[in-house]
């Protein structure tokens, strides 16, 4: 019998945000403290790391996580500079690319995909970053694969939510592309600050 593999997820810490109380650095330092004494195999942070993209935030954030002794992989959110991203956390791509990788987690794969639109709150999928992912999964077409990324691609129901969520055009490509791989098994993705599940392309979505 395989032994478990535990995967943590930690999203919208939105660190220098004045709009949340208590302190959000102190939010975050407390869920890494839980996840310590949980000890995940693997913590996945699900963009929105900070609130104004500044240097000082992304210290603060990994400040946080250093406790954290596993793997850590963050991914972009609205609020969050790609650029930044790569100096602090060693994610691919420069000059504004899309954030997106793929890493092997013991027994299954992430492939990490870019929702963001940068300058705007809303996410988008684009030919190019689908493309992308539609190789990349049919490069390991036998792998058990989470996808990660940061504007869930399912509606709410909440207007003020489903407005800032993923542009319809981008959910239906992306089912499209789901459907050619029966090897991905879930969508994780957070930007919606509560828990909602849901499915695309015959694959479960969890947000948080």
């Amino acid at each position: 019998m395989p032994e478990p593999f535990l995967i943590a997820q930690l999203s919208d810490p939105h660190i220098g945000a004045d709009w949340i109380a208590p302190d959000p650095a102190a939010l975050l330092s407390a869920a890494v403290a839980a996840l310590v004494r949980l000890g995940p195999d693997v913590v996945i942070l699900s963009g929105d790391l900070v609130e104004n993209a500044e240097d000082a935030e992304y210290e603060q954030v990994q400040e946080a996580l250093e406790p954290l002794e596993m793997p850590v992989h963050v991914l972009p959110g609205n609020h969050d500079d790609r650029d930044a991203l790569h100096r602090h956390f060693g994610v691919p791509g420069t000059d504004g690319e899309p954030v997106q990788y793929a890493v092997e987690l013991g027994p299954l794969r992430l492939v990490v995909v870019d929702s963001t639109a940068p300058g705007h709150e809303h996410g988008e999928l684009d030919g190019e970053r689908l493309g992308w992912l539609d190789a990349e999964l049919a490069a390991a077409p036998e792998r058990p694969t989470l996808i990660a990324m940061h504007h869930p691609p399912l509606c709410t129901g909440a207007p003020a939510i489903d407005a800032i969520a993923l542009r319809a055009e981008g959910r239906r490509a992306l089912g499209e592309v789901l459907e050619r791989h029966p090897q991905v098994f879930k969508v994780v993705a957070g930007h919606v600050h509560r828990t909602v599940s849901s499915e695309i392309g015959g694959r479960s979505v969890l947000a948080i």
